[in-house]
């Protein structure tokens, strides 16, 4: 049947970091696709001039043209524009909803059993566009957030308590950006959580940090925002679908009535498998906890109907 076949759109940092992880795993060849010409090109020769020293045979092909995207099992979205300090994820909106709506439609004429995933910022409001323009259901449209939230929170929790990350885990729901809700009751170190190792203050500290993660990236890079993280986490979940893992990760998917929530892209726990969402991991929200997640989906529904301003 051959390898797996995964389009990356946009053939910036987050772009080529993550055509790097997948085909330096042997996960998928791969297709850079950019508008700028000689760009994707560039990158690709350079990844594949990498492939004999790293040791892998998965090709990668740098293209300006969507043809050579034809039967991609995956397609990832990184195009659009980067933040700059000073900009919120918001001030994004309206510029990179018609960049994303352009590429969707481009990419799912060649694939329509592609599965998208959207990592272009808004987050949630871009995976709106997503879907109304591929006109997929809902399993093949997911955005990459909460993998790259979650990330940060445990790269925080295992810095503060002086502990490996891969013994810590991390719970973040909802929208991605300032109203994110990380639950420090389900975050934990090698199963207890750090409401019982740390004091409630250095607990609201870390979660206020991984809610502005990106924008302390952006404020100390001043040009451009972060990408190994953001790389990184897209791949987790492209490994998840093409491996068909069924691994829990925090998603954007559009519930449908899962934590009180309908018709809204908000990041939710999501096993991952071979059909895209599996299934949305429900739990119960105590009031605070639920307060906070409609607080964030309500911020999510304000920038969608943004776009329909628009």
């Amino acid at each position: 049947m051959g390898r797996h076949k995964v389009t990356v759109v946009g053939a910036g940092n987050v772009g080529a970091t993550t055509a790097q992880r997948i085909a330096e795993a042997g996960l998928a060849d791969v297709i850079l696709i950019d508008i700028v010409e000689g760009l994707p090109q560039g990158k690709a020769l350079d990844l594949a001039e990498a492939a004999p020293v790293v040791g892998h045979d998965a090709r990668i092909t740098g293209t300006n043209d969507y043809a050579d995207t034809a039967g991609s099992d995956i397609v990832v979205v990184t195009s659009g524009l980067a933040r700059q300090p000073g900009m919120s994820r918001d001030d994004l909106l309206a510029r990179n909803a018609g960049i994303v709506r352009s590429v969707v439609e481009q990419a799912v004429a060649q694939s329509p059993g592609a599965i998208l995933i959207i990592v272009t910022n808004p987050l949630d409001a871009m995976c709106h566009v997503a879907l109304e323009a591929s006109g997929f259901p809902r399993e093949r449209v997911l955005g990459m957030a909460g993998v790259l939230d979650s990330a940060r929170f445990r790269s925080f929790i295992a810095e503060e308590l002086g502990v490996s990350v891969e013994d810590t885990h991390a719970f973040v729901l909802g929208g991605h950006g300032d109203t994110m809700v990380p639950l420090p009751r389900y975050s934990t170190v090698a199963g207890v959580p750090i409401t019982e190792l740390m004091s409630a203050e250095r607990v609201a500290a870390l979660c206020e940090r991984t809610a502005n993660g990106g924008a302390e990236v952006v404020a100390l890079l001043k040009t451009g925002s972060a990408y190994y993280a953001p790389a990184a986490s897209t791949f987790e979940m492209v490994d998840a679908i093409l491996r068909d893992r069924k691994r829990v990760l925090p998603c954007a998917v559009l519930l449908k009535g899962e934590f009180r929530t309908s018709d809204l892209f908000v990041g939710v726990p999501a096993v991952l498998g071979a059909r895209g969402l599996e299934r949305v991991l429900e739990i119960d929200l105590r009031p605070e906890e639920q307060a906070a997640f409609d607080h964030s989906a309500a911020a999510v529904r304000e920038l969608v109907g943004k776009l329909a301003e628009l």
